[in-house]
């Protein structure tokens, strides 16, 4: 799940990143090379509320599904719904919207626990440790870990998350820091344990997310590099 961002400024700089990236691992360095400028920007969402609320929304679904059931329940709503309004919201509207029961009982716990300040609101979770984010926010009926690292990359900016549960990271670890086979596609065997990615990625800190941007991007390179006829992958991500 790699997002292209649309207008939020960085907190952090992205020059300051780069060159720590660079000086701290030569085979990051060379991918950085060929990939080009950090371009990420931050995805728009006044809250962890509603950012949680579209991720339950877009679970098990291909994008324009997801978005054709996102649409509909904005439109019974007249926008993106107050937590109030979601909890009091009986079932069948948002089932003839084509949400599932499991999203539905997820949803409401969401509102329910955003009311009772367990989903922390917009000041609160800036104060916020990343570690501290996650365990609150899975305490959310539907929301892992990877969930979250999303959100703390893409929605909050944080410059120091690694994903290394997340298809695309292995796979794009796999790419830039060990041998992987040139005569076939890789395969699970292929991909590091996320305990190699966080042993080599101690020197990444304090912008593992830029690092893991990065690895995203080696994934995208080696998509461009296959033949026209090879099958399309699944990124998982």
């Amino acid at each position: 799940m790699v997002h292209p961002g649309r207008s939020r400024k960085l907190p952090y700089d992205r020059d300051e990143a780069i060159a720590h990236l660079r000086a701290a691992d030569k085979k990051l360095a060379a991918l950085i090379d060929r990939v080009g400028p950090f371009t990420m920007m931050l995805d728009n969402a006044p809250s962890a509320f509603e950012s949680l609320f579209e991720a339950i929304l877009y679970q098990q679904l291909h994008g324009k599904a997801a978005a054709t059931i996102h649409r509909r329940v904005r439109e019974f709503f007249g926008g993106d719904p107050a937590p109030k309004a979601l909890v009091n919201t009986p079932d069948e509207p948002l089932r003839a919207c084509g949400v599932s029961y499991n999203k539905i009982k997820a949803m409401k716990d969401l509102a329910a626990k955003t009311l009772d300040g367990t989903v922390p609101g917009p000041a609160a979770i800036r104060r916020m440790s990343d570690a501290d984010i996650v365990e609150r926010l899975t305490e959310v009926r539907g929301i892992g870990p990877w969930t979250v690292e999303m959100l703390l990359i893409f929605r909050l900016g944080r410059p120091d998350v690694l994903p290394v549960t997340d298809y695309g990271i292995r796979k794009g670890f796999a790419l830039t820091f060990q041998r992987v086979p040139k005569h076939r596609a890789l395969e699970a065997a292929d991909l590091p344990k996320p305990d190699v990615i966080t042993k080599r990625a101690r020197k990444w800190s304090p912008y593992r997310s830029v690092a893991s941007w990065y690895l995203w991007r080696a994934c995208d390179l080696a998509r461009k590099s296959e033949p026209a006829d090879a099958a399309p992958e699944d990124a998982g991500s």
